[in-house]
């Protein structure tokens, strides 16, 4: 057994209040604010109860996080930024430009929130800018303004809803976004709740907006692949972050025998041009660029991590939400990884997340021989009375 494991949350959420997010608008838009803020009524239950410090109390966050045996961690966003109607990334996409023009000064004074949250513990947090789709300009301002700035875990990719008129991500219009991050080595991140329809608000629309997630995290995935645009930026690297990880072993072979068909014209009496085919397999490409985080992996997941590809696959605790792993994690890695070889736990806790994400696995080490589990912690069973 050798020394603790280094445990990365690929998929943590973080965010401002709303006083901090004041600090960093415009003066000019200050009057506006105070008028936004006066009419808003927080929805969530994180956001106002006695916890919501967690989303952005360094000091504390740190705290409960070594605590939990983690040791860093790519912060989500999760507080809603001024001008939004709720959480940033659930929101449907702006309508008009009034209302991108309010959201995107909103959105950039989140972006300049994680920069000096990121800057009181850099080793130890890898942060993201987010950008919309409505202005390509503006979204490549923002990347390359990450970039500068230290954001090393790229940006967060909105959703495309199919009641927007946003083109789709196949469409050429995003050339520059793909570029950008390929140029600077930004990953592209894609979280769950992005790119659902607005079900409006009959009582079942929440149940069906449940079920549906994880189809709409998985879309933009496959449009990026049939697309083409892995194979004309090979050196970009996409995340799928909160959507599960067992799907992957089923669709990938399917989608790979789906190109076959298009490759050998075993379509029926659909016909495919050349420009419709991929040089690679929809397997091949996520062995090249794709990496998905599994937040708080199930024993299930787990024992399908070699159909997915062990070196792909992420851990993440989604701290501080009530549905994650906090303040339980040591003993769900206990219950998922306690007869799994070291060295593919320490790749799916630490050694991916690093290379994704530029941490510097020796300066954590540090931090893991103090606060982190120990192999020999992790190999203990959880007894079935636990």
């Amino acid at each position: 057994m050798g020394r603790n494991y280094v445990v990365i949350s690929t998929d943590c959420h973080a965010g401002g209040s709303l006083d901090q997010y004041r600090e960093y608008l415009p003066s000019a838009w200050l009057d506006e604010f105070d008028a936004w803020r006066g009419a808003y009524k927080n929805p969530f239950r994180d956001l106002i109860g006695s916890k919501r410090y967690r989303n952005w109390d360094s000091d504390a966050r740190i705290r409960e996080m070594e605590e939990d045996g983690i040791v860093a961690e790519v912060p989500f966003p999760n507080t809603v930024p001024p001008f939004f109607p709720s959480a940033s990334f659930l929101a449907h996409p702006p309508r008009t430009r009034d209302e991108y023009e309010r959201r995107w000064v909103g959105l950039q004074a989140h972006n300049r929130w994680v920069v000096d949250f990121v800057a009181a513990a850099p080793e130890r947090r890898a942060g993201m800018a987010q950008i919309m789709l409505n202005d390509i300009d503006d979204a490549v301002a923002e990347i390359r303004w990450a970039h500068d700035n230290g954001l090393r875990g790229g940006i967060l990719l909105p959703g495309i809803p199919d009641d927007s008129t946003l083109p789709k991500f196949w469409d050429p219009a995003y050339e520059p976004i793909w570029s950008a991050c390929e140029e600077l080595g930004l990953p592209v991140n894609h979280h769950s709740g992005n790119g659902l329809p607005d079900y409006g608000k009959h009582p079942t629309a929440g149940v069906v907006w449940m079920m549906e997630i994880g189809f709409y995290a998985h879309r933009a995935f496959w449009h990026l692949i049939f697309g083409g645009v892995f194979e004309r930026h090979p050196g970009l690297r996409f995340v799928l972050a909160e959507s599960g990880m067992g799907w992957l072993a089923t669709e990938l072979p399917m989608r790979d025998e789906m190109m076959r068909r298009i490759a050998t014209g075993r379509v029926g009496e659909l016909g495919f041009s050349d420009d419709q085919k991929l040089g690679l397999l929809p397997s091949e490409i996520f062995a090249r660029q794709v990496y998905v985080t599994a937040s708080f992996m199930g024993r299930a997941e787990c024992e399908r991590r070699h159909d997915v590809g062990v070196d792909h696959i992420m851990w993440a605790s989604d701290y501080p939400h009530e549905e994650g792993t906090y303040p339980n994690s040591r003993e769900s890695l206990r219950r998922t990884f306690h007869d799994v070889p070291e060295h593919e736990v320490r790749m799916m806790l630490g050694e991916t997340a690093a290379r994704v994400y530029g941490f510097d696995l020796d300066r954590l080490q540090e931090h893991a021989d103090r606060v982190g589990p120990s192999p020999e912690e992790i190999a203990t069973p959880i007894s079935k009375s636990a």
